[in-house]
């Protein structure tokens, strides 16, 4: 927090004629600068730069999986024959599962 150094600096005095509900009501002045924003009203106003593309449709070819690459059975990832770590009861588990 900053302090502000040029500021004339309470002596005891003034500090005893501080009430307790001064104090509390100052409490409570700081608990109040706390902002509750909704974040669906935040999330409409905010744009991406660039076009809009909420028109577009995406075109994806999906290839089946090949000869030479696995499913493995703990990440249900397709990977390369060569990332196979160990099978185990017909079970193919990757490098990166393995590890």
């Amino acid at each position: 927090m900053a302090t502000d150094y040029d500021a004339p600096r309470k002596n005891d005095e003034d500090v005893e004629q501080d009430s307790i509900q001064e104090l509390q009501a100052r409490r409570s002045d700081k608990t109040s600068g706390v902002v509750d924003e909704d974040e669906t009203e935040a999330a409409e106003g905010f744009e991406l730069p660039g076009a809009d593309l909420s028109g577009e449709e995406l075109a994806v070819r999906v290839l089946p999986r090949q000869a030479d690459e696995f499913t493995c059975t703990s990440c249900f990832l397709v990977h390369h024959r060569s990332q196979l770590a160990y099978e185990r009861n017909g079970q193919m588990v990757c490098s990166e599962c393995a590890a």
